[in-house]
């Protein structure tokens, strides 16, 4: 009589749900259990701050998997409010306790961590006052809605501005709350280069909504928030937000290797420094997918492909998981922000030669109804060309672009790829060429060398002669850089004698393109030394040029 292999996992919502519903497709006669401590086996948690908002009207509608849905489905043991205690890898058990507070043994032949993280909790007075609160699972997002309901704030304070701070931030803009975002760092949204983080808060900044950078709070009081700096911000709701930490206690008590990222190391196949072990989620050290170095990258898509890996290879099959870029993407107002690969930091920092190209594009056919703008950042390596990062952000057609550069650098693909790459078009979804063409052709001629340009990221004027080519009513709207001549690109050909040629010329347009023609035009009429600035007035304005 052949023994079932007995499969126990610890966790359920994303890397946990889908590692046992993946080991019963692998092995049918295999005995699963999944223990998780809280009420709910596997339940949205990315939707949490859209219930919060009320875009999300059926709380039911969170609830993915049930253990009596588990069972009948899959044949899945779901125990609820079980809590795992400690791992005896000798004898490969786990000892859990149950919701009637008794302790029992549980043999396992392979075992599956997926304990997830745990909001960061800094040690500041007030932190446990009763309208301070942290947003982890559905009882924390209930606490929330209730208070919102019966106490109705008016002002909120959201510390942190990462992707959940954002999204709470905006839940509490839908529910007519007063908002301020305050983030520790120089901006929100740290994986994002500063340029694309200040367009963002520039173009989302409102009275009712606001942010405040480079803060550090110090103390919770019922009024509000006390800072360092002596500032103090009203709120009758508090929001902390400041990171996650994996857990990893029970994996390190059992003498698992915990990796320099702090979570449990895996290998390709989610395997810990125990063979019979396994880890996903966000508790899980993987790989970046781009870099191959030490990752752990907190989302819900890598959790739910790392579980269907462990799940698949606890259950006697054999797959690789090749690591994540961090593909992301979060609403804030109405304004999109999509993220994948390397920011302009990650790419220093693993040691890239690497040049960026921004550029401002529509989202469909300029001249079809309700066109927009969206903003394209790349990263790309000198030389090859090949995309290493790219940022997006506007308020339509962001996400599927995001999608399209994320496969581009999957596949290893260049900026060169991208100039003839064959994409849908239809004036109200693109344009014949969409905005990943022109990003394109953008870097395409940057990492070409075609004509000379400078990025408002490195450079800084110093005695070039600077000359704004666009048109008088943009001046008039939008100011000019300090010290430059004015000459609209349609009469640049008649002023040509006005330039000097023993001087370097810096040419600028709103946007980039038109300094990139006015740029061919003077290298055409024999000027040697001159260069376009890279995404124009606007973009040098982000990075702080005046």
């Amino acid at each position: 009589m052949i023994i079932p292999r007995r499969i126990l996992i610890v966790g359920g919502v994303a890397g946990g749900a889908s590692a046992a519903a993946r080991a019963r497709r692998v092995d049918e006669t295999a005995e699963i259990h999944v223990f998780e401590r809280g009420p709910y086996i596997s339940f949205a948690n990315c939707g949490l701050p859209y219930f919060i908002a009320g875009e999300i009207d059926d709380r039911a509608k969170l609830i993915v998997m049930t253990p009596e849905r588990f069972w009948s489905r899959s044949r899945v043991h779901a125990h609820v409010g079980h809590d795992v205690l400690s791992i005896n890898r000798n004898a490969r058990t786990i000892r859990v306790k149950g919701p009637d507070g008794i302790e029992r043994e549980e043999h396992y032949d392979k075992l599956i961590l997926s304990q997830g993280a745990k909001p960061i909790v800094p040690s500041i007075p007030g932190v446990n006052l009763p309208h301070v609160f942290t947003l982890r699972d559905i009882p924390d997002m209930d606490r929330i809605a209730e208070f919102i309901t019966t106490r109705k704030p008016k002002r909120a304070v959201v510390i942190g501005g990462g992707f959940i701070g954002l999204e709470m931030a905006e839940a509490f803009h839908h529910r007519h709350i007063h908002v301020t975002i305050v983030e520790r760092n120089a901006h929100i949204l740290p994986l994002l280069d500063s340029d694309m983080a200040h367009e963002l808060q520039n173009s989302t900044r409102l009275p009712e909504f606001d942010f405040v950078a480079r803060a550090h709070a110090s103390a919770f009081t019922p009024q509000g928030v006390d800072f360092t700096d002596g500032t103090h911000l009203p709120a009758d709701l508090i929001l902390l937000s400041v990171g996650v930490k994996a857990e990893v206690e029970l994996a390190r008590d059992a003498g698992l290797e915990i990796g320099t990222t702090g979570g449990v190391k895996t290998n390709g196949r989610m395997e810990s420094s125990d063979p019979h072990i396994y880890a996903v989620g966000d508790a899980a050290e993987t790989i970046h997918a781009l870099t191959g170095a030490r990752a752990r990258i907190a989302l819900a898509g890598p959790a739910n492909r790392q579980g269907r890996i462990a799940g698949t290879n606890a259950a006697g099959g054999r797959l690789t998981y090749p690591g994540a870029l961090g593909t992301s993407i979060v609403r804030l107002l109405n304004r999109t922000v999509g993220f994948t690969g390397l920011n302009s930091a990650q790419a220093a920092a693993a040691g890239f030669s690497f040049f960026t190209s921004m550029t401002r594009d529509s989202s469909h056919a300029h001249y079809y109804p309700g066109a927009t703008t969206v903003i394209t950042k790349i990263i790309a390596e000198e030389g090859t060309g090949r995309i290493l990062g790219a940022q997006l952000l506007g308020q339509e057609g962001i996400d599927k672009r995001t999608d399209v550069l994320a496969t581009a650098i999957t596949a290893k693909m260049s900026v060169f790829d991208l100039e003839t790459l064959d994409l849908a078009y239809s004036p109200p979804f693109g344009s014949a060429n969409d905005p990943v063409n022109t990003a394109g052709f953008v870097a395409s001629h940057i990492a070409r060398g075609d004509i000379p340009s400078v990025s408002p990221e490195t450079w800084r004027p110093t005695d070039e002669f600077l000359l704004d080519v666009r048109d008088t009513d943009e001046l008039a709207e939008h100011g000019t850089l300090s010290g430059a001549k004015h000459v609209p690109l349609a009469e640049l050909r008649q002023h040509l004698a006005d330039l000097p040629k023993d001087r370097k010329i810096v040419l600028f347009c709103q946007k980039g393109q038109r300094g990139y023609l006015a740029t061919c035009a003077l290298l055409g009429s024999g000027f040697e030394n001159v260069a376009n600035l890279r995404g124009g007035f606007l973009q040098a304005r982000l990075n702080g040029i005046q």
